[in-house]
């Protein structure tokens, strides 16, 4: 019932707003900058690891090429498909403009102005500049091109209807984010709330699939499995080092010689482990200076 109730008041809001929500062109790319542009390859290589790209674009279980998409992605709202985001042309990104890849990685909208599913984590990704999501667009156009399909959500019915997403837009997206703001965010923040999206698992959602920023980074439950609280409670993460943290990161191995399993290895082999010493131990100032949250998912 409180699903119906929910979906009911976001149609509602939906009517409202999307015919007045910004599509494309709420973003604008400096004339001197291109994916195109000397270094950017090598630069988007280590940001697409920082982003976390590789882990969901990747059906590696299911013997699918690397960035191809096809991977299942649970949720209380029904599963979605990653999509293919190798540079074919006909399945993957191969065609798309830089405008349209930065359109839809930090606005959240596809290239006909259609609304994205929030499984793409356009809310975390809008604190990213320009210059790294057009970088991570030059390191993914260097990757074989592989011709797979997408898959279509398998959801409720009327999720289906895309402009319903306008109203979770109107709620729990503030837009992209200001150079501004960017700028004043420390390293740790950016890697951990930008590009890792952390928050985006460990962080509790509520029933309109929002994320509760009360009980930030303090745990969720993903399906059939949970992601741990990681603030320093005691809950979470309170009795680790500095050091403890940065050498999980490195290579998934916990204070009491424990290993990281499910997704959070996928998450360490294919990005956190490719980071620099000093950018993990960013990541780990940042997390032990969260506020604590108590509580297990």
């Amino acid at each position: 019932m409180r699903r119906l109730i929910a979906i009911a008041a976001a149609l509602a809001i939906a009517g409202f707003s999307f015919l007045l929500w910004p599509r494309q062109g709420a973003i604008v790319i400096p004339e001197n900058l291109a994916s195109s542009d000397e270094g950017m390859e090598a630069r988007g290589a280590y940001l697409t690891a920082a982003a976390g790209c590789l882990s969901c674009h990747w059906d590696k279980k299911n013997g699918g090429e690397p960035f191809a998409g096809g991977r299942a992605i649970e949720s209380p709202f029904g599963t979605f498909y990653a999509p293919n985001i190798t540079p074919d042309r006909q399945t993957g990104i191969g065609d798309w403009s830089d405008q349209e890849f930065v359109e839809a990685l930090l606005h959240g909208i596809g290239r006909e102005g259609e609304n994205l599913y929030p499984s793409l984590p356009f809310a975390s990704y809008a604190g990213m500049t320009i210059e790294d999501a057009l970088a991570i667009k030059a390191y993914l156009m260097t990757q074989p091109p592989v011709r797979r399909e997408n898959r279509t959500h398998n959801i409720d019915l009327l999720l289906m209807w895309r402009p319903l997403i306008s109203g979770w837009r109107l709620f729990f997206f503030d837009g992209p984010v200001a150079e501004t703001e960017m700028h004043a965010m420390s390293r740790g923040a950016y890697l951990v709330e930008v590009l890792g999206h952390c928050g985006e698992c460990h962080t509790p959602r509520n029933f309109l699939g929002g994320p509760d920023d009360a009980r930030a980074f303090g745990g969720a439950r993903l399906g059939e499995s949970a992601a741990p609280n990681i603030t320093p409670h005691a809950d979470g993460i309170g009795s680790w080092s500095r050091d403890e943290l940065v050498t999980f990161l490195k290579d998934g191995t916990t204070p009491d010689f424990d290993v990281a399993g499910g997704e959070m290895a996928e998450v360490i082999a294919h990005g956190t482990s490719k980071l620099t010493d000093e950018d993990r131990a960013a990541m780990a100032d940042y997390l032990r200076a969260l506020a604590p949250q108590a509580g297990k998912p």
